[in-house]
């Protein structure tokens, strides 16, 4: 479980394809405290710690997770949004996010104004139109955000100074691939409704 609060901008050391697998290696600052079956949260989708050297350690990716997300299109170099597990205790300063992406989406639209950036999303998958309110939470590559604007297949967030610099979204571009979590809780309730 997490948060979406992201704790650091890791960097893709190698990438390694094992039959439908890929294996990442990671470079972190906090690599020295993790443990060999941790959860870390990358671009939001939540993966195994299986070894640690100084500071990378390796994660697996499964043909599932590549098919649903964005991690097939890492390449050496690229830096990533990481979050660890919460720790019971802690204050959620996010939301409840899982690290188990429904869908992507693409970025379609960046608006600079002054002092904050409106960035807008197209789901890749029009099945999942709806899953987003006005001001509801909204996970995008891991980051906990508000949904600003929520049309039936696309939605929109801002990002304040501090967010835009601590994580990937001062790379992001339009044509951008992202991974997107519902809101938990709106996933229960669109279920509910439809039964």
């Amino acid at each position: 479980m997490f948060t979406g609060i992201i704790e650091e901008l890791g960097t893709v050391k190698k990438v390694e394809k094992n039959k439908g697998n890929i294996h990442l290696t990671i470079e972190a600052k906090f690599t020295p405290e993790l443990r060999i079956d941790q959860s870390i949260a990358h671009n939001g989708v939540c993966l195994t710690v299986i070894s640690i050297k100084d500071n990378q350690y390796n994660v697996v990716a499964i043909k599932e997770t590549l098919e649903k997300t964005n991690l097939g299109n890492l390449i050496h170099g690229d830096k990533i949004n990481l979050e660890r597990c919460m720790k019971i205790g802690d204050r959620l300063d996010g939301h409840i996010v899982q690290g188990h992406v429904d869908t992507t989406a693409i970025c379609n639209n960046i608006e600079t104004l002054d002092g904050s950036w409106i960035f807008s999303f197209k789901y890749t998958k029009k099945s999942i139109s709806e899953m987003t309110v006005e001001k509801g939470s909204i996970t995008v590559n891991g980051t906990s955000l508000t949904v600003v604007d929520s049309k039936d297949d696309e939605f929109s967030v801002c990002i304040i100074p501090y967010t835009f610099e601590n994580t990937s979204f001062k790379l992001l571009k339009e044509g951008d691939q992202v991974n997107i979590e519902f809101d938990i809780i709106g996933k229960y309730i669109a279920r509910m409704m439809k039964s």
